[in-house]
């Protein structure tokens, strides 16, 4: 049977409010008091609930974290990095795990509302007006991580999704790749989709490579679509040259399609993937990618908001990682 806090009152010989001021650090208490109900809950093991705590001090030291996918080796990392800051600040953390389309995204945000939070961090997904208001209506610390939407005031902490495309097709062009493909997210994702789809088209057209829009394949960030991805792509193009895949999940799946179908990588195809995730060093061949830093992402993003750094915009460098899976066709 788990210590509360009227045993602690009862064995202390004080009253429960008494407690609960020296628990939460609130004045109204001698120092021998202090002493000598420290020395009880030490004796009993009372550990106080944080929720109970937030009803004296009105803080609960609790954050919530929504994001789309808890099994995506790019939300591991990013929760890495904000788990770190977490415990150095001594708060905890709530996953909320919204799925794909947002479908549990609003059930979630009320049930952060009933738990108190100190605090939320909204990642991936995009901020619609009804989520956004409700976040402000919240009237607590908020930051949006891999995603921003400028009609709403709060922080937000991600890289330039276009212009990190646009880096990636561009390398594969210097390589001296003329017919690259692209396996990416909907084109209806204004976060990492649409971005990344510019930045890639961007990048040809300046450089007058072909932008046949039937060398575009979509998926959604994860492995299976990669793997149907460039087979529709290699169908339409077997004489492709390059696939640039924005995450490291698809380009992996590309990559499995190629080597069941005995296409050489980098040798026939070169791929290059994005997020340079722990996915990216143990593929075979080992995968160059994007590398936007996901657990300082995740860091970063914890930290503004554990400081309650209010409208801060922070746009986080990208570079390229390069190892074995891109060919320069130019030697």
């Amino acid at each position: 049977m788990s210590v509360t806090i009227q045993d602690v009152a009862t064995k202390a010989g004080v009253s429960i409010a008494t407690v609960s001021r020296i628990v939460n650090n609130l004045p109204g208490y001698s120092e021998n008091t202090r002493l000598r109900v420290e020395k009880v809950i030490e004796e009993l093991g009372y550990s106080p609930n944080a929720m109970a705590r937030g009803l004296v001090n009105k803080k609960t030291d609790v954050i919530g974290v929504l994001l789309p996918s808890v099994t995506s080796r790019f939300s591991n990392e990013l929760l890495r990095g904000i788990e770190r800051i977490a415990q150095n600040k001594g708060k905890s953390v709530i996953v909320c795990n919204t799925d794909r389309n947002g479908a549990r995204t609003m059930e979630y945000l009320k049930t952060l509302r009933e738990q108190r939070v100190d605090g939320i961090l909204y990642i991936s997904e995009w901020l619609t007006d009804e989520y956004g208001q409700f976040l402000h209506d919240l009237d607590i610390p908020v930051v949006l991580v891999a995603t921003h939407r400028d009609s709403f005031p709060f922080s937000y902490v991600k890289i330039d999704d276009k212009a990190a495309a646009e880096s990636a097709t561009r390398y594969l062009i210097n390589k001296g790749h003329t017919k690259i493909g692209l396996i990416t997210g909907s084109a209806d994702d204004r976060i990492a989709g649409k971005p990344r789809i510019e930045g890639y088209q961007k990048a040809l057209l300046e450089s007058g490579v072909s932008g046949d829009p039937t060398l575009i394949a979509y998926g959604d960030f994860h492995y299976l679509s990669g793997i149907q991805a460039m087979e529709k792509l290699y169908k339409a193009h077997p004489d492709l040259t390059a696939v640039f895949a924005t995450s490291d999940e698809m380009a992996l799946g590309a990559l499995t399609w190629m080597h069941k179908n005995g296409i050489k990588a980098p040798d026939e195809i070169s791929i290059i993937g994005y997020d340079d995730t722990l996915d990216a060093q143990i593929a075979y061949p080992a995968l160059t990618s994007i590398h936007q830093g996901i657990e300082e992402l995740g860091k970063v993003s914890m930290k503004l908001l554990s400081d309650n750094q209010r409208g801060q915009q922070i746009i986080l460098p990208h570079s390229i990682t390069e190892r074995d899976s891109v060919r320069d066709r130019r030697k």
